[in-house]
């Protein structure tokens, strides 16, 4: 599931962005198939190869990481609290108290 993830998050930010495989494989200095299998979910991306990629499409590897981990929670059944600062929310008038402080360890199985 966690390579299946992976690939989806990488290619859909490869796609929004109008990119093809061949130029991105050539940015990573990855090959252009086995950028297509990391893709597919059919092949592990190493940390390396997953921040060369991250670079050539120039997204932080923080925010393709916590999209992944979204999603695993969400395939888990987990509900995904917002995590907007406290002191964000209470200068947009939102609370503390209302579930954007939970930790992942708090997560809230749906349902």
């Amino acid at each position: 599931m966690l390579r299946r993830e992976i690939g989806d998050v990488l290619r859909d930010a490869r796609q929004r962005q109008g990119r093809t495989l061949r130029e991105v494989s050539s940015a990573a200095r990855v090959s252009l198939g086995y950028l297509s299998e990391v893709e597919r979910g059919q092949k592990e991306a190493s940390s390396e190869l997953l921040n060369s990629i991250c670079e050539a499409l120039d997204v932080p590897m923080s925010l393709v990481l916590r999209e992944v981990s979204d999603r695993v929670a969400v395939a888990e059944g987990l509900l995904i609290p917002d995590t907007v600062p406290a002191d964000l929310a209470a200068s947009v008038g939102g609370s503390a108290d209302n579930g954007w402080q939970r930790g992942r360890a708090e997560l809230a199985p749906i349902g």
